[in-house]
């Protein structure tokens, strides 16, 4: 009888969501939002749809490391492509149910205004390139898995500092996460 893997029963506490949306103007004057992180629980928000919520919670939080930030493209990527999804859930509507939650201070998040190559990189696999043209040496450029890596720890930078004194605040009167029996 094969034996579940450490990995595979434990569940991680703080880990955070990265994901890139349509764009959005905080203030006047204001840089542009391409892109949110959020700690984990935030998918458990009863203003987030669910079960779907709860769902992606239960992937995400699962054999991953304390602190780590996980791009919703890797759970992409985990999930054959994307086509594991209809039995997860509506990515799309859950992301988009968050942005609202960040915007209205239901949860706290790391909002960022991602450069171009940076939220392409993101929203690209671990292990995708992106190509890009540079106009000025008339020639394509290639990024891929080292750029991301760079890009994701920029991001681990900006998100440590904002968490050195308190974690985020996932929101108030979450749903308990899913219950996995041995």
């Amino acid at each position: 009888m094969a034996q579940p893997q450490a990995d595979d029963a434990v569940r991680t506490t703080n880990v955070y969501l990265l994901f890139a949306h349509e764009p959005y103007y905080p203030g006047d004057g204001a840089q542009e939002i391409n892109t949110t992180v959020v700690a984990a629980a935030s998918l458990l928000h009863p203003q987030v749809q669910q079960p779907d919520g709860a769902r992606i919670h239960d992937r995400l939080t699962h054999g991953r490391t304390p602190g780590e930030i996980i791009p919703l493209s890797t759970l992409t990527h985990e999930l054959d492509g994307g086509a594991g999804w209809p039995w997860v859930g509506d990515w799309e509507k859950v992301t988009t149910d968050l942005v609202h939650l960040v915007r209205t201070g239901e949860c706290d998040a790391l909002s960022l205004g991602l450069p171009e190559i940076g939220r392409a990189l993101i929203c690209a696999g671990p292990n995708n390139q992106v190509r890009a043209f540079d106009a000025a040496a008339n020639e394509f450029i290639t990024y891929g898995p080292k750029e991301r890596a760079a890009v994701l720890a920029e991001v681990d930078m900006f998100l440590a500092c904002l968490v050195a004194e308190q974690d985020l605040w996932p929101g108030d009167g979450l749903l308990p996460p899913l219950f996995h029996q041995a």
